[in-house]
């Protein structure tokens, strides 16, 4: 959740710092997440003296918080080529509009002149990604299976054209891609759910 609220704030614009698991500086402004925790320190002074305070202050607050200084480990199965920088997010709840989808990590991508998004959700079960597959399946009106492994194309009411897959405890959902870049969707579900 840390991460969320951090990376909802965050521009890829930014001057990112090496603090805590991520952290960056703009206008008098020293945000960073480590673990559990989401550190904001505001200045509105523009001197030297009290910008550098402002440094020692957030560097001391790193210290005493508990915690690991990694990156959430779900952002590392995101595929780097052609991902965007700094434009992953968490998103809690009400995943592409939808109540049943939630806490999904999600990255930016871009090829050529196109742009879409890659929604990871990691479930407690393969029964737990599997109702929620079909909870899917349900809302586009596409016949329901019974499977741990599936990948698909659907409808979306909300969205358009998105690919949708799973295996075993892990949901992958793509979409900005239209149904005939099927192989673009196919090479990144493979280098996710491998």
């Amino acid at each position: 959740m840390a991460f969320g609220i951090y990376a909802s704030e965050r521009s890829s614009t930014f001057r990112f710092i090496n603090l805590g698991s991520q952290g960056y500086v703009i206008g008098g402004a020293i945000n960073f997440f480590k673990g559990n925790y989401y550190v904001k320190i505001r200045t509105f002074s523009e001197k030297p003296k009290t910008l550098h305070a402002e440094e020692s202050l957030a560097a001391r607050v790193e210290n005493m918080l508990g915690g690991e200084t990694e990156m959430p480990a779900l952002l590392s199965k995101f595929p780097d080529e052609n991902r965007k920088v700094n434009e992953e997010t968490f998103i809690n709840e009400s995943v592409l509009g939808h109540e049943f989808l939630k806490k999904a990590f999600k990255a930016e991508y871009t090829i050529g002149s196109d742009n879409f998004s890659i929604y990871l959700i990691k479930f407690n079960s393969s029964e737990a990604a599997l109702k929620t597959g079909q909870a899917y399946l349900s809302a586009a009106g596409v016949e329901q299976v019974e499977s741990s492994n599936v990948k698909c194309v659907l409808t979306d009411g909300y969205n358009g054209t998105v690919f949708l897959s799973w295996y075993e405890d892990t949901m992958v959902i793509i979409s900005g891609l239209a149904k005939d870049q099927a192989d673009i969707a196919e090479k990144y579900t493979s280098a996710i759910i491998k």
